[in-house]
Protein backbone atom coordinates (compact mmCIF):
# COMPACT_ATOMS: atom_id res chain seq x y z
CA UNK A 1 0.00 0.00 0.00
CA UNK A 2 1.39 3.30 -0.55
CA UNK A 3 0.92 7.01 0.74
CA UNK A 4 0.35 10.13 -0.96
CA UNK A 5 1.53 12.94 1.18
CA UNK A 6 -1.69 15.51 1.98
CA UNK A 7 1.05 18.50 1.07
CA UNK A 8 2.90 17.55 -1.94
CA UNK A 9 6.59 18.18 -1.56
CA UNK A 10 8.73 20.11 -3.41
CA UNK A 11 9.27 18.83 -6.43
CA UNK A 12 12.08 17.12 -8.18
CA UNK A 13 13.76 18.75 -11.46
CA UNK A 14 15.54 15.40 -13.09
CA UNK A 15 15.50 14.63 -16.57
CA UNK A 16 14.67 11.09 -15.88
CA UNK A 17 11.43 10.10 -17.21
CA UNK A 18 8.84 7.63 -14.92
CA UNK A 19 7.14 4.92 -16.64
CA UNK A 20 3.80 4.23 -15.72
CA UNK A 21 1.31 1.77 -16.50
CA UNK A 22 -2.17 0.44 -16.03
CA UNK A 23 -2.69 -3.54 -16.96
CA UNK A 24 -6.22 -4.63 -17.48
CA UNK A 25 -6.92 -8.05 -18.71
CA UNK A 26 -7.79 -6.50 -21.98
CA UNK A 27 -6.05 -3.78 -22.61
CA UNK A 28 -1.93 -1.88 -21.17
CA UNK A 29 -1.77 1.52 -21.11
CA UNK A 30 1.34 2.99 -20.83
CA UNK A 31 2.74 6.71 -19.96
CA UNK A 32 5.85 8.55 -18.98
CA UNK A 33 6.13 11.01 -16.14
CA UNK A 34 8.15 13.84 -17.73
CA UNK A 35 9.64 17.12 -16.45
CA UNK A 36 9.28 19.30 -13.54
CA UNK A 37 5.76 19.39 -13.89
CA UNK A 38 5.85 16.46 -14.34
CA UNK A 39 2.69 15.76 -16.67
CA UNK A 40 2.03 12.26 -18.12
CA UNK A 41 2.85 12.12 -21.66
CA UNK A 42 3.95 9.61 -24.18
CA UNK A 43 0.71 7.56 -22.83
CA UNK A 44 -0.12 4.27 -25.43
CA UNK A 45 -2.72 1.94 -25.29
CA UNK A 46 -1.67 -2.01 -26.28
CA UNK A 47 -3.92 -4.93 -26.26
CA UNK A 48 -3.00 -7.44 -24.19
CA UNK A 49 -3.70 -10.24 -26.51
CA UNK A 50 -1.21 -8.93 -29.34
CA UNK A 51 1.35 -9.90 -26.69
CA UNK A 52 2.37 -13.34 -25.34
CA UNK A 53 3.39 -11.31 -21.74
CA UNK A 54 3.79 -8.12 -20.07
CA UNK A 55 7.54 -7.78 -20.59
CA UNK A 56 6.88 -7.86 -24.44
CA UNK A 57 4.06 -5.36 -24.47
CA UNK A 58 6.66 -2.93 -22.18
CA UNK A 59 9.10 -3.69 -24.46
CA UNK A 60 6.77 -2.80 -27.51
CA UNK A 61 6.14 0.49 -25.78
CA UNK A 62 9.69 1.39 -25.05
CA UNK A 63 11.35 0.97 -28.63
CA UNK A 64 8.35 3.53 -29.44
CA UNK A 65 9.49 6.29 -27.98
CA UNK A 66 11.11 9.11 -29.80
CA UNK A 67 15.14 8.64 -30.04
CA UNK A 68 15.41 12.08 -28.15
CA UNK A 69 13.44 11.00 -24.97
CA UNK A 70 15.26 9.31 -21.68
CA UNK A 71 14.77 5.68 -21.23
CA UNK A 72 13.20 5.50 -17.99
CA UNK A 73 14.97 4.09 -14.79
CA UNK A 74 12.01 4.37 -12.66
CA UNK A 75 8.63 2.43 -12.96
CA UNK A 76 5.17 2.06 -11.16
CA UNK A 77 3.06 -0.85 -13.13
CA UNK A 78 -0.45 -0.74 -11.52
CA UNK A 79 -1.94 -4.75 -12.31
CA UNK A 80 -5.20 -6.55 -12.28
CA UNK A 81 -3.69 -9.15 -10.32
CA UNK A 82 -3.21 -9.64 -6.78
CA UNK A 83 0.41 -9.14 -5.50
CA UNK A 84 1.63 -11.91 -3.13
CA UNK A 85 5.34 -12.37 -3.39
CA UNK A 86 7.62 -12.37 -6.24
CA UNK A 87 5.08 -14.55 -8.80
CA UNK A 88 2.19 -12.33 -10.33
CA UNK A 89 -1.00 -14.16 -11.89
CA UNK A 90 -3.42 -12.15 -14.09
CA UNK A 91 -6.82 -13.24 -12.97
CA UNK A 92 -8.47 -12.52 -15.99
CA UNK A 93 -5.69 -13.07 -18.62
CA UNK A 94 -2.72 -15.58 -19.02
CA UNK A 95 0.03 -13.77 -18.44
CA UNK A 96 2.27 -14.15 -15.27
CA UNK A 97 5.70 -12.68 -14.40
CA UNK A 98 8.43 -12.61 -11.74
CA UNK A 99 8.66 -9.28 -10.14
CA UNK A 100 12.72 -9.30 -10.02
CA UNK A 101 12.84 -10.59 -13.54
CA UNK A 102 10.40 -8.15 -14.86
CA UNK A 103 13.05 -5.04 -12.98
CA UNK A 104 15.57 -7.28 -14.66
CA UNK A 105 14.68 -7.73 -18.07
CA UNK A 106 13.59 -4.17 -18.71
CA UNK A 107 16.56 -2.75 -16.97
CA UNK A 108 14.69 -0.71 -14.14
CA UNK A 109 16.81 0.98 -11.28
CA UNK A 110 13.01 0.74 -9.34
CA UNK A 111 10.31 -1.39 -10.23
CA UNK A 112 7.36 -0.49 -8.00
CA UNK A 113 3.95 -3.08 -8.27
CA UNK A 114 0.59 -2.29 -7.40
CA UNK A 115 -3.11 -3.36 -7.86
CA UNK A 116 -4.62 -1.37 -10.37
CA UNK A 117 -7.39 -0.78 -8.70
CA UNK A 118 -4.90 0.65 -5.69
CA UNK A 119 -3.88 2.71 -8.15
CA UNK A 120 -7.60 3.89 -9.49
CA UNK A 121 -8.09 4.84 -5.23
CA UNK A 122 -4.36 6.91 -5.13
CA UNK A 123 -5.78 8.92 -8.65
CA UNK A 124 -9.08 10.03 -7.03
CA UNK A 125 -8.03 13.31 -4.67
CA UNK A 126 -6.39 14.46 -8.22
CA UNK A 127 -9.64 14.13 -10.34
CA UNK A 128 -11.08 17.13 -11.75
CA UNK A 129 -14.88 17.66 -12.14
CA UNK A 130 -13.59 17.32 -15.88
CA UNK A 131 -12.43 13.45 -15.36
CA UNK A 132 -16.18 12.46 -13.36
CA UNK A 133 -19.58 12.36 -14.28
CA UNK A 134 -21.43 12.86 -11.20
CA UNK A 135 -24.97 11.71 -10.39
CA UNK A 136 -27.30 14.44 -10.45
CA UNK A 137 -29.71 12.91 -7.93
CA UNK A 138 -26.69 12.41 -5.64
CA UNK A 139 -24.81 15.09 -3.25
CA UNK A 140 -22.03 17.18 -4.72
CA UNK A 141 -18.64 15.86 -3.72
CA UNK A 142 -16.48 18.07 -1.75
CA UNK A 143 -13.13 19.85 -3.31
CA UNK A 144 -10.49 18.63 -2.33
CA UNK A 145 -12.50 15.44 -1.05
CA UNK A 146 -12.83 14.41 2.89
CA UNK A 147 -13.23 11.70 4.39
CA UNK A 148 -12.86 7.48 3.17
CA UNK A 149 -13.56 7.30 -0.62
CA UNK A 150 -14.09 4.17 -2.31
CA UNK A 151 -14.28 2.89 -6.09
CA UNK A 152 -15.88 0.02 -7.58
CA UNK A 153 -14.99 -0.57 -11.34
CA UNK A 154 -16.51 -3.34 -13.55
CA UNK A 155 -13.83 -3.98 -16.69
CA UNK A 156 -12.91 -7.24 -17.90
CA UNK A 157 -13.06 -7.78 -14.34
CA UNK A 158 -14.17 -6.12 -11.11
CA UNK A 159 -12.00 -4.42 -9.27
CA UNK A 160 -12.67 -2.45 -5.90
CA UNK A 161 -10.31 -0.50 -3.24
CA UNK A 162 -10.80 1.71 -1.01
CA UNK A 163 -8.65 5.14 0.21
CA UNK A 164 -9.07 7.19 3.99
CA UNK A 165 -6.92 9.67 4.95
CA UNK A 166 -4.52 9.17 7.72
CA UNK A 167 -2.22 12.08 9.61
CA UNK A 168 0.33 11.99 6.93
CA UNK A 169 -1.69 11.70 4.20
CA UNK A 170 -3.90 8.96 1.91
CA UNK A 171 -3.60 5.74 2.56
CA UNK A 172 -4.86 3.01 -0.29
CA UNK A 173 -6.95 -0.12 0.89
CA UNK A 174 -6.23 -2.89 -2.27
CA UNK A 175 -8.61 -5.88 -2.00
CA UNK A 176 -10.39 -8.23 -4.23
CA UNK A 177 -14.02 -7.42 -3.10
CA UNK A 178 -15.25 -8.20 -6.91
CA UNK A 179 -15.33 -11.72 -5.46
CA UNK A 180 -17.77 -11.12 -2.56
CA UNK A 181 -20.73 -13.75 -3.05
CA UNK A 182 -23.13 -11.50 -4.96
CA UNK A 183 -26.94 -11.21 -3.34
CA UNK A 184 -30.08 -10.80 -4.67
CA UNK A 185 -32.68 -7.70 -3.75
CA UNK A 186 -35.84 -8.86 -5.37
CA UNK A 187 -37.63 -12.39 -6.46
CA UNK A 188 -36.45 -11.68 -10.07
CA UNK A 189 -32.53 -11.56 -8.99
CA UNK A 190 -33.34 -14.28 -6.97
CA UNK A 191 -34.28 -16.31 -10.10
CA UNK A 192 -31.07 -14.75 -11.92
CA UNK A 193 -28.45 -15.98 -9.23
CA UNK A 194 -30.18 -19.42 -9.12
CA UNK A 195 -30.37 -19.57 -12.92
CA UNK A 196 -26.35 -18.46 -12.83
CA UNK A 197 -25.70 -21.32 -10.21
CA UNK A 198 -26.82 -24.00 -12.63
CA UNK A 199 -23.33 -23.00 -14.30
CA UNK A 200 -21.38 -21.91 -11.38
CA UNK A 201 -21.45 -23.35 -7.41
CA UNK A 202 -20.23 -19.78 -6.29
CA UNK A 203 -21.60 -16.77 -8.25
CA UNK A 204 -19.43 -13.57 -6.49
CA UNK A 205 -20.26 -9.96 -8.20
CA UNK A 206 -17.56 -10.21 -11.10
CA UNK A 207 -19.30 -13.53 -12.03
CA UNK A 208 -21.88 -11.29 -13.54
CA UNK A 209 -20.96 -7.81 -13.23
CA UNK A 210 -17.91 -7.27 -15.20
CA UNK A 211 -16.93 -7.98 -18.93
CA UNK A 212 -16.41 -11.54 -18.80
CA UNK A 213 -19.59 -11.77 -17.03
CA UNK A 214 -22.09 -9.92 -18.64
CA UNK A 215 -22.90 -13.05 -20.99
CA UNK A 216 -23.38 -15.55 -17.79
CA UNK A 217 -25.63 -12.34 -16.89
CA UNK A 218 -27.22 -12.18 -20.26
CA UNK A 219 -28.42 -16.25 -20.65
CA UNK A 220 -29.24 -15.91 -16.72
CA UNK A 221 -31.49 -12.91 -17.03
CA UNK A 222 -33.30 -14.81 -20.26
CA UNK A 223 -33.90 -17.97 -18.24
CA UNK A 224 -35.61 -16.05 -14.75
CA UNK A 225 -37.37 -14.68 -17.81
CA UNK A 226 -38.71 -17.82 -19.03
CA UNK A 227 -36.80 -18.34 -22.15
CA UNK A 228 -33.39 -19.99 -23.41
CA UNK A 229 -30.04 -18.31 -25.18
CA UNK A 230 -29.09 -21.26 -27.27
CA UNK A 231 -25.84 -19.16 -28.68
CA UNK A 232 -24.29 -17.19 -25.93
CA UNK A 233 -23.82 -13.47 -26.86
CA UNK A 234 -19.99 -12.14 -26.40
CA UNK A 235 -20.36 -8.60 -24.25
CA UNK A 236 -19.99 -6.66 -26.98
CA UNK A 237 -23.16 -7.41 -28.53
CA UNK A 238 -24.84 -7.39 -25.12
CA UNK A 239 -23.95 -4.08 -24.51
CA UNK A 240 -24.59 -2.45 -28.41
CA UNK A 241 -27.82 -4.36 -28.68
CA UNK A 242 -29.40 -3.15 -25.44
CA UNK A 243 -28.32 0.85 -25.81
CA UNK A 244 -29.90 0.17 -29.14
CA UNK A 245 -33.62 -0.99 -26.92
CA UNK A 246 -33.41 1.81 -24.62
CA UNK A 247 -32.56 4.37 -27.33
CA UNK A 248 -35.48 2.98 -29.13
CA UNK A 249 -33.03 1.98 -32.21
CA UNK A 250 -32.92 -2.23 -31.89
CA UNK A 251 -35.63 -4.49 -30.33
CA UNK A 252 -33.26 -6.91 -28.33
CA UNK A 253 -35.34 -6.71 -24.94
CA UNK A 254 -33.10 -9.34 -22.82
CA UNK A 255 -29.93 -7.18 -23.68
CA UNK A 256 -31.78 -4.38 -22.12
CA UNK A 257 -32.74 -5.92 -19.13
CA UNK A 258 -29.33 -7.48 -18.62
CA UNK A 259 -28.37 -3.85 -18.75
CA UNK A 260 -30.62 -3.02 -16.22
CA UNK A 261 -30.31 -5.78 -14.04
CA UNK A 262 -26.90 -5.16 -13.61
CA UNK A 263 -27.14 -1.59 -12.95
CA UNK A 264 -29.15 -2.31 -10.34
CA UNK A 265 -26.68 -5.33 -8.89
CA UNK A 266 -23.70 -2.77 -9.09
CA UNK A 267 -26.05 -0.49 -7.27
CA UNK A 268 -26.27 -3.01 -4.20
CA UNK A 269 -22.72 -3.80 -4.74
CA UNK A 270 -21.19 -0.04 -4.51
CA UNK A 271 -23.37 0.30 -1.59
CA UNK A 272 -22.29 -2.06 0.02
CA UNK A 273 -18.31 -1.34 -0.24
CA UNK A 274 -19.38 2.23 0.71
CA UNK A 275 -20.90 1.00 3.80
CA UNK A 276 -17.89 -1.34 4.65
CA UNK A 277 -15.47 0.98 4.46
CA UNK A 278 -17.51 4.05 5.51
CA UNK A 279 -16.73 5.86 2.47
CA UNK A 280 -18.78 9.12 3.14
CA UNK A 281 -16.38 10.96 1.00
CA UNK A 282 -17.69 9.17 -1.94
CA UNK A 283 -18.16 6.43 -4.10
CA UNK A 284 -16.49 6.38 -7.62
CA UNK A 285 -17.30 3.87 -10.61
CA UNK A 286 -14.52 2.83 -12.51
CA UNK A 287 -13.31 0.48 -15.43
CA UNK A 288 -14.14 0.61 -18.82
CA UNK A 289 -17.56 -1.06 -19.23
CA UNK A 290 -20.10 1.55 -17.63
CA UNK A 291 -18.57 4.83 -19.79
CA UNK A 292 -19.79 2.41 -22.70
CA UNK A 293 -23.99 2.59 -21.19
CA UNK A 294 -23.53 6.33 -20.94
CA UNK A 295 -26.82 8.08 -20.10
CA UNK A 296 -28.51 4.40 -19.95
CA UNK A 297 -26.46 4.31 -16.64
CA UNK A 298 -27.53 7.63 -15.16
CA UNK A 299 -31.30 6.44 -15.82
CA UNK A 300 -31.12 3.40 -14.22
CA UNK A 301 -31.87 2.13 -10.46
CA UNK A 302 -28.53 2.41 -9.57
CA UNK A 303 -28.76 5.20 -7.68
CA UNK A 304 -31.79 4.33 -6.10
CA UNK A 305 -30.21 0.78 -5.42
CA UNK A 306 -27.03 2.38 -3.85
CA UNK A 307 -29.16 4.33 -1.29
CA UNK A 308 -31.71 1.23 -0.42
CA UNK A 309 -30.20 0.29 2.84
CA UNK A 310 -32.92 0.47 4.89
CA UNK A 311 -31.82 2.26 8.46
CA UNK A 312 -29.07 3.19 6.60
CA UNK A 313 -30.74 4.98 3.55
CA UNK A 314 -30.38 8.61 4.68
CA UNK A 315 -26.33 7.71 5.61
CA UNK A 316 -26.43 6.13 1.98
CA UNK A 317 -28.33 9.57 0.70
CA UNK A 318 -25.38 11.92 2.05
CA UNK A 319 -22.94 9.68 -0.33
CA UNK A 320 -21.68 11.64 -3.65
CA UNK A 321 -21.59 8.77 -6.48
CA UNK A 322 -19.71 9.61 -9.88
CA UNK A 323 -18.61 7.51 -12.70
CA UNK A 324 -14.67 8.13 -13.69
CA UNK A 325 -14.39 9.43 -17.07
CA UNK A 326 -10.52 10.02 -17.06
CA UNK A 327 -9.37 6.69 -19.35
CA UNK A 328 -5.85 7.74 -17.35
CA UNK A 329 -7.04 8.29 -13.87
CA UNK A 330 -5.41 4.72 -13.13
CA UNK A 331 -1.71 6.00 -14.63
CA UNK A 332 -2.11 9.21 -12.61
CA UNK A 333 -2.25 6.99 -9.29
CA UNK A 334 0.80 5.18 -10.56
CA UNK A 335 2.29 8.06 -10.69
CA UNK A 336 1.32 9.40 -7.47
CA UNK A 337 2.35 5.74 -5.75
CA UNK A 338 6.31 5.85 -7.60
CA UNK A 339 6.93 9.14 -6.88
CA UNK A 340 5.92 8.84 -3.10
CA UNK A 341 7.95 5.68 -3.52
CA UNK A 342 11.28 7.58 -4.58
CA UNK A 343 10.44 11.11 -2.41
CA UNK A 344 9.06 13.26 -5.52
CA UNK A 345 6.48 15.28 -6.07
CA UNK A 346 3.05 14.12 -6.44
CA UNK A 347 1.35 15.56 -9.78
CA UNK A 348 -0.62 18.60 -9.98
Amino acid sequence: MNVIPASPPAGTTSSSPLLVADIGGTHARFGLVEGPARLLTQVQRLRTEDHPQLVDAARAYLATLPTGVARPALACLAVAAPLDGDEVRFINHPWRFSRAALQRELGFDRLVLLNDFEALALALPHLTDAGLRRHETGPVRSSPPRGALAVVGPGTGLGVAGLVPTPVGWQAIPGEGGHVTLAACDDFEAAVLAAARRELAHVSAERLLSGVGLPLLHRAVALASGRSVDVAMRTEAILQRGIDHASGVGSDADCARTLAVFCAMLGTVAGNVALTLGARGGLYIGGGIVPRMADLFFASSFRERFEAKGRYSDYMRAIPTALIIDPQAAMTGAAAALQMAVGAATLP
